[in-house]
Order: C-alpha cells, then sequence, then structure tokens
C-alpha cells in the first residue's frame, strides 16, 4: 500500500479505508503553513499572493516542497468570505496574516444582505480559484483542500463581535437569519472551489468554541450551519474537515453531530481519549503548534510519535502556524510521520 499517491491517502481515510500510515497535512485558512521561511527561500511572497493567482499557487506548491505536508492548502487566511460580504481587511505582510480591519455592521440587525453571486464577482474570489484550478491540473496525486471561515466566525467578522454574541441570545430570530445569509455565501464560495479541483473543503470556525458559546448556543448555531454547509458539500461528492477550537469540555457531545469526515482539535485536546470515547470519528491533529514554534526537537519528535502511535487518523497542526515558525520543526514532524 506504500504505492499510494497522496490525494489516494486522504481519500481513504475519509472512506474509512486502511491506509499504510496517516497524512500529514496542513490545510490552509486558519491553519496557513505559508511560513517566512519558505517564502524568503523562494522569494514567493505574501501579502501580494493572496490577490495574484500565480504567486499563490506557487506559495502553495513551495510549502509542499520543503515543508513536507502533503497537500495544496488555499487561501492562507481568515478574510475572504467578510471581504465579499463588505468587511474592511487589513492584508498584513510577510510576517502578519490578514486581519479584519473594522466590521461593515454594528449589529445584526443592520446587516444587509447581499445576492448570491457576489462571490463569484470578487477579484480575490477569483485569484483563489485560479490557484485552485491550476494547482489541481499540474499536480493530480497531490490533494487541493480548499478552505473556509465557518458561519460563526465570519458573521463575527460582519458584525461588531461584542454585539453579534450578545444577540445570539437576545435577537435569536435575526441572528439564525444572518447567520444563514453568511452559510448561504459560503456554500457559493465552496461551491466554486470544488468546481475548479478543490479535492477537499477544510472549515475553520474558532469562534464557535464551547468556551465563547456553550453548549446550548454551540448547538443550536455551530452545529446546525456547520452542517448546513457540510450537507451542501457532500452534495457535490466532496469530503470535509471541520476544525474546532478550544476546549471541548462543555461541547464534546455536540461533536459527534457534527457530519464532517474530519474533526480536528487544538493541542490541549487528548484525541486517543476523543477517539475511545465516540469511536466513529475520524481524528485529526494536533501538533502544538507553541511546540513547533519554540520547542526543541526531542518534544516535537515524541509528541508526533505519540499522535501516529495513538492511531489518529491524519496528522496536522494544531492550529493557526505562526508565520515564523522554523522550518526544520516542520520538516521533523512531516519526516516522523512520512517514515511511520
Amino acid at each position: 500500500m506504500n504505492d499510494l499517491t497522496q490525494k489516494d491517502r486522504i481519500q481513504r481515510i475519509f472512506k474509512k479505508q486502511t491506509v499504510d500510515r496517516p497524512p500529514i497535512i496542513c490545510p490552509g485558512g486558519m491553519m496557513n503553513s505559508a511560513i517566512v521561511e519558505v517564502m524568503n527561500k523562494t522569494g514567493h511572497k505574501l501579502p501580494q499572493g493572496h490577490h495574484d493567482s500565480k504567486i499563490m499557487a506557487e506559495i502553495a506548491k513551495d510549502v509542499h516542497q520543503n515543508t513536507g505536508f502533503e497537500n495544496f492548502g488555499i487561501p492562507f487566511c481568515m478574510t475572504v468570505e467578510a471581504e465579499v460580504l463588505g468587511s474592511e481587511i487589513n492584508y498584513g505582510n510577510l510576517f502578519c496574516e490578514p486581519k479584519i480591519q473594522k466590521e461593515v455592521f454594528a449589529t445584526t440587525s443592520d446587516v444587509i444582505f447581499k445576492e448570491l453571486g457576489a462571490m463569484e464577482k470578487n477579484q480575490r474570489v477569483n485569484s483563489i480559484i485560479e490557484a485552485t484550478y491550476v494547482l489541481s491540473k499540474k499536480y493530480p496525486d497531490i490533494p487541493v483542500i480548499g478552505s473556509l471561515t465557518g458561519p460563526i466566525s465570519t458573521s463575527a467578522s460582519l458584525v461588531n463581535p461584542i454585539s453579534f454574541l450578545k444577540e445570539l441570545r437576545k435577537n435569536p430570530s435575526i441572528a439564525h437569519s444572518v447567520i444563514n445569509y453568511v452559510s448561504n455565501h459560503i456554500i457559493e464560495l465552496a461551491k466554486l472551489m470544488i468546481e475548479n479541483g478543490a479535492n477537499v473543503i477544510s472549515i475553520a470556525d474558532p469562534t464557535a468554541t464551547g468556551e465563547i458559546l456553550g453548549p446550548k448556543m454551540f448547538d443550536e448555531y455551530a452545529v446546525r450551519y456547520l452542517n448546513k454547509i457540510i450537507n451542501a458539500v457532500h452534495a457535490m461528492n466532496t469530503p470535509v474537515i471541520v476544525h474546532i477550537c478550544g476546549k471541548m469540555s462543555a461541547v464534546k457531545k455536540y461533536i459527534p453531530m457534527i457530519k464532517s469526515d474530519a474533526i480536528s482539535t487544538d493541542s490541549s485536546i487528548n484525541l486517543k481519549l476523543l477517539k475511545q470515547e465516540y469511536p466513529g470519528l475520524t481524528t485529526m491533529g494536533n501538533v502544538s503548534t507553541y511546540l513547533l514554534e519554540f520547542g526543541d526537537e526531542e518534544k516535537i519528535a515524541n509528541q508526533t510519535a505519540r499522535l501516529v502511535n495513538d492511531g489518529i487518523n491524519i496528522i496536522s497542526p494544531a492550529c493557526g502556524l505562526s508565520t515564523s515558525t522554523p522550518l526544520k520543526n516542520i520538516e521533523l514532524m512531516t519526516k516522523i510521520v512520512r517514515e511511520s
């Protein structure tokens, strides 16, 4: 089975079929792997690559070739959806990822709903789908992961986040309408990615944690709208990864209700225990990104090997890599998995 391509391996994981070893990936988006050392080494750099499809595709290729990650992951930030829907973006620099400069609406009641089609008309989105198309055609054996920002986080990037979170409780009917609106546009972006060659969709929703929402609202809002997007992506015959940030104790019972093909978690989660408690879950993670940035090689090696030995289905960094993460630490992690 060691003749599996990188795409074959991850597809078999999603289908719960046997593989020779776990894939080692970094999906992009919140889990951006375009570190400064790789960009300086190759000369293909951000922030230019956020808008230029050729540079974007080159950076994705550079990351794959230099780190050992077994995928292409684009885009390289979490601001695309909010930008299309009206928020102001600071595109950052070589060292700093794009951020929301200013949310476009003060409250959920202020939201002006754009018609579907806004994604396809956006220049930055077109750069992403052009890069997706080029990568999928040029490297057919490597999975292209299209990364999305989840519905709660995107909504909190359109509406002042403090106001938005209060209104989840105080004004649920309007909150639902806004999150549903956002979800429909996220589905449109996923569709464009898939039609242009994305093999996997990854959704990260860092605002949708048990610590922020609590169990009731996690179920009412996060699970509901994540599943709306997942169902739409599954209808396009494409697997989905969902990353859940933070501690899970308050919302753990809801995790199996998320219909994704894999669940990715923060480093604070014991994935071995999560697998034991919910054997049906396909688990992904969760090498500490703090360890990857600051830790010594022995600790990185030990943590990575433990995850492989624990039977974690897909190995990856636990959350977003710092852009200053040393390349040698990433290479060590990927080497251990690839040689397991």
